[in-house]
């Protein structure tokens, strides 16, 4: 199910106890799972106007240096 991790694991990005850091991978369907910290409480009455969520959704937030270090890892297509 999991094909890959997109970017650094978590050590190589600083994370002292490589347990609970935000992270990417790619599934073996084309998809991508998001580890990070659940925010929807906190975020979902600021989604702009044109967005939304659906009731098995959830707003996670990751740090930006875990999305830089992915970024050339993401396919263009």
């Amino acid at each position: 199910m999991f094909v890959r991790r997109l970017g650094k694991n978590p050590r190589e990005r600083g994370s002292l106890n490589n347990a609970t850091c935000p992270d990417i991978f790619e599934l073996s369907d084309g998809s991508f799972a998001v580890i990070g910290t659940d925010r929807t409480a906190e975020l979902e009455a600021l989604l702009p106007a044109d967005a939304s969520r659906a009731q098995n959704e959830r707003i996670v937030v990751i740090t930006r240096e875990t999305l830089v270090a992915a970024k050339a890892d993401i396919p263009e297509i």
